[in-house]
């Protein structure tokens, strides 16, 4: 338990330093974040153009501008249409107004002008005092507007580095692992074709949203209803609450626009679309990037919010998933590891340990009937074994034994009286453990 309570500390301890780290220089954290996402988004288009033949940096630069074109061209189209479509919105708005103004009066409710007078000054003084901290924001947040200026230069020049040299980067990123290259690779693997999935699977999501309400609205004469669009389709990559706060956004200019009933059909549809969604389009297009629960979900959005603002929100949920999918791979090369570094599976012996029950070299006794003992010479070309209990040439021409032994049987026999003849005793060559040939001496 002491163990577990110390690593648990030593955890939060090393998050927590992360985290500071991460806090002083977010202002470069971030930007390369929303790099990352961006890259993975354009890659695909970069590698069609360089399978036609294209270098890489002509393939990177066309991707760049096509990108840079379209978002520059939505930008412009959306804000002709809303400096058309404002002022009719203004008129709408303050016609519906008068209209639920005597609703409140002769309906159901029976409010009095001074209730209704009080309620209209309080909405116009948070409105009027929400406006002017916004405005001394803009105006004095000059610091501000240059670091946002800065942000999307570095988030432009670190996309376009990803998309042309990345698989360089990645290499020389994977030198500084050594042993764990292998694994560090995989899990980087594993991330990006996670990321990759969740970015193009909500992509499409998104352009559906995005198309649908843009339908919906223009269908109902809802006035500004391709901006709104393009707040669904933006909001749409913050799951769960994005949609909730773009839905209510548009439900709210359709009922000050065309009125209650058309509002009530607008959220009919929008709930229906979003189960469609939950259902149909985020199983069949974001597929297994993303099985994350909602509460789960709740709370990450929760943290990157207050974390890292609206751009921690929007990238706390891919985030989310390439660490919940990259450490299984890190995970998963672990008993490799291990094995190495204790020179063999598990379970091996340790080099140089003998095996349970084989017995120790030279311990064999003297005349115990091993090979190359008894009365007979040792047959030519058998090296005597470990266990040979012979006699060295020194103790057999003495005839001593060890001290407590029994009387050996002498593994030399003595020389004959009819013949004269003697044996020599077999002995192994030195450092060969080759066998002598007896030798007869006539």
């Amino acid at each position: 338990m002491a163990a577990w309570s110390w690593r648990l500390l030593l955890l939060g301890g090393m998050i927590y330093v992360l985290w500071l780290i991460i806090d002083r220089i977010s202002f470069v954290v971030m930007p390369v974040v929303v790099a990352l996402l961006l890259a993975a988004l354009l890659h695909p288009l970069t590698r069609r153009l360089r399978a036609t033949g294209l270098r890489p940096i002509y393939a990177t630069w066309i991707t760049m501008l096509l990108g840079l074109a379209l978002i520059v061209g939505i930008g412009f189209l959306i804000g002709v249409r809303a400096n058309e479509e404002f002022p009719r919105l203004v008129l709408q708005i303050q016609v519906t107004a008068r209209n639920v103004q005597d609703w409140l009066l002769h309906g159901p409710l029976h409010l009095k002008e001074a209730q209704i007078a009080d309620f209209v000054d309080q909405l116009s003084s948070q409105i009027t005092q929400y406006r002017t901290q916004i405005t001394s924001t803009l105006l004095s947040g000059a610091t501000a507007v240059v670091e946002v200026l800065t942000s999307i230069v570095l988030i432009l020049f670190v996309t376009f580095f990803l998309l042309k040299d990345g698989d360089r980067i990645w290499s020389w990123f994977l030198r500084a692992f050594g042993s764990a290259t292998p694994r560090v690779d995989a899990a980087g693997r594993a991330a990006w074709a996670t990321i990759s999935h969740y970015v193009h699977g909500t992509v499409a999501v998104a352009a559906i949203h995005g198309l649908v309400i843009g339908v919906v609205l223009a269908g109902m004469q809802v006035p500004l209803w391709a901006p709104l669009a393009v707040l669904v389709f933006l909001a749409s990559f913050i799951p769960i609450v994005g949609i909730l706060f773009a839905g209510t956004i548009a439900t709210l200019v359709t009922f000050g626009s065309r009125g209650w009933f058309l509002a009530l059909i607008f959220v009919g549809i929008l709930v229906v679309e979003q189960q469609l969604e939950n259902h149909v389009l985020q199983p069949l297009i974001v597929g297994r990037a993303l099985e994350f629960h909602p509460l789960a979900i709740i709370l990450v959005l929760a943290v990157g919010g207050v974390l890292g603002g609206i751009a921690g929100a929007v990238v706390a949920v891919p985030l989310t998933a390439v660490i919940y999918r990259a450490l299984p791979e890190l995970r998963r090369g672990r008993p490799r590891a291990i094995e190495a570094a204790e020179g063999g599976p598990p379970g091996a012996g340790k080099p140089g340990t003998g095996e349970p029950g084989t017995g120790e070299p030279g311990t064999g006794e003297p005349g115990t009937g091993e090979p190359g003992a008894g009365d007979e010479p040792a047959p030519e070309g058998v090296p005597p074994g470990p266990e040979s209990g012979a006699i060295e040439s020194g103790a057999a021409e003495s005839g001593a034994t060890e001290p407590g032994a029994e009387e050996p049987a002498t593994s030399q026999p003595a020389a004959s009286d009819e013949g004269g003849r003697k044996q020599e005793t077999a002995r192994p060559s030195s450092g060969t453990g080759e066998a002598v040939s007896p030798q007869r001496n006539g």
